[in-house]
């Protein structure tokens, strides 16, 4: 039924049987994965972030970086972004909750939550610029990730 009301979009740029089979697949990893999280609590809550694990930092003054980066990181979140930004933020980027469960909990689309995503992190980056916790090439290589 997906691939038929989707049939407008067909565009003749591969045979049908290839173009319908990969829609029939992603639809399925969709399906999969909201299925994963449809009985789990899911958090929408700008303030639930997770506990970070240790990475194993080798020496106290890597330690202490660390800490000091991530304690900078929170400060951003809360100071630069929006309600709706931050709850995005820590749902998508912080605890890992696939962006299909997400947009079904909050009622919008995949490509808003990205739009929203990527603004997000382009003030944490601004801001982590700003302070000094990085310099303007690791933004710029941080935003060539996006």
């Amino acid at each position: 039924m997906a691939v038929l009301s989707k049939l407008d979009d067909y565009r003749g740029a591969s045979r049908f049987t290839t173009w319908a089979y990969k829609f029939a697949l992603l639809e399925a990893g969709v399906k999969l994965r909201r299925r994963a999280w449809q009985e789990r609590e899911v958090v929408l809550d700008a303030e639930s972030w997770p506990d970070i694990a240790d990475t194993g930092a080798s020496s106290a003054q890597a330690q202490l970086e660390q800490a000091e980066l991530l304690q900078a990181v929170r400060a951003a979140v809360d100071s630069t972004l929006t309600a709706h930004q931050r709850r995005v933020f820590v749902a998508l980027a912080l605890n890992e909750i696939p962006i299909d469960v997400v947009a079904q909990r909050l009622n919008t689309s995949r490509g808003a939550l990205y739009k929203t995503l990527h603004d997000a992190r382009s003030k944490v980056r601004r801001e982590l610029v700003a302070q000094g916790m990085y310099s303007d090439e690791a933004a710029r290589s941080w935003s060539s990730r996006d």
